[in-house]
């Protein structure tokens, strides 16, 4: 049988202290595969050999495993830097006046927030893990499709919760709320169909302008020419294009209402969709994966059963939390 993480189970021996590495080796290849960007298409090679299959022969699990494409969207907002393979604990933010950090959960648990201040702050790298249990008689009755769901499962919840850990950091920001602002001109009446557009492009006007004048002598180079984040619940994808199409008069040529540089990212990850943040991204919003998820094996003979433990290590922070503005939608 094909699969998606293994490409013929009908040659695993998990009897066989080499195949049992093999499997392994696949399942630490399909774990990083979404952190190192490398296609998720395909079955892993390492139990075929060239000719084993017809090319005309499509995975059976395929189509009902399509691996999803993971919210990676706060890799844009912080300054994420690569540390495996470094011997390093973790890092320093520098000219620290206001900040938020998160530490280690438990499985399951939300991520616990921690204000910060000072001239420097040492961000750690905690350590973040998770079993994935195999029932060897799953094994023994060859039913490998849930096998393979299972690992699909851990790895997507591995790196939903380390997608959660960075936008609670987001979330946990407090005193940067921005009220949903009048409409320009003043007049406009509620009637009117460009109403809420408007409203919502002084709004983000508002917030862009407030990021910019609390950054301007903190020695961060910010200028009106700098790029902005909008971070969007998923249900506002109409609403906020809305308000950045907006001109400033009906006539081809206009300049448009929001007159900064933004890029939009949507997620559904937040947890309410009442709010829409307006971010000046990297700087002083830092991050680290000291260690890719990876797995450990062992046959666990009083469960009957395959225990694959999976780790991973990042830490994160943001050092300076004007470069955040949370805006309202009403």
């Amino acid at each position: 049988m094909k699969g998606r993480v293994i490409a013929d189970w009908t040659k695993v021996d998990f009897e066989s202290r080499a195949s049992r590495a093999k499997v392994v080796g696949a399942l630490q290849h399909f774990m990083q595969a979404p952190q190192q960007n490398k296609t998720l298409r395909g079955a892993f090679q390492a139990f075929a050999t060239k000719g084993d299959f017809p090319a005309e022969v499509l995975s059976i699990l395929e189509k009902f495993h399509a691996v999803p494409i993971y919210d990676l969207g706060y890799e844009d907002i912080f300054d994420i830097r690569p540390f495996q393979g470094t011997k390093a604990s973790g890092f320093k933010i520098l000219s620290v006046e206001s900040g938020l950090t998160f530490a280690k959960v438990k499985s399951g648990e939300k991520a616990k927030i921690f204000k910060m201040s000072g001239a420097s702050v040492d961000v750690t790298f905690d350590l973040y893990g998770g079993g994935l249990g195999w029932d060897r008689v799953l094994i023994d009755d060859a039913q490998y499709w849930t096998l393979e769901d299972n690992a699909i499962a851990f790895r997507n919840q591995a790196y939903y919760s380390r997608a959660a850990n960075f936008y609670a950091l987001i979330e946990a920001v407090t005193g940067k709320d921005v009220a949903w602002q009048n409409p320009l001109p003043s007049t406009l009446s509620n009637t009117n169909d460009l109403y809420t557009a408007n409203r919502d492009a002084q709004t983000i006007n508002y917030a862009c302008n407030a990021i910019l004048t609390a950054l301007k002598d903190k020695g961060m180079g910010v200028t009106p020419q700098s790029q902005f984040i909008i971070l969007a619940p998923v249900g506002l994808n109409s609403r906020i294009p809305a308000a950045l199409a907006l001109m400033q008069q009906a006539v081809a040529g206009s300049p448009k209402k929001v007159n900064f540089n933004i890029r939009v990212i949507y997620t559904m990850m937040l947890s309410s969709s009442s709010y829409y943040y307006v971010i000046l991204p990297k700087q002083k919003m830092k991050g680290g994966y000291r260690m890719d998820l990876t797995i450990y094996d062992k046959f666990d003979e009083m469960s009957y059963s395959d225990i694959m433990v999976g780790w991973q290590r990042y830490g994160g922070a943001i050092g300076e939390t004007n470069q955040v503005r949370k805006c309202a939608i009403a």
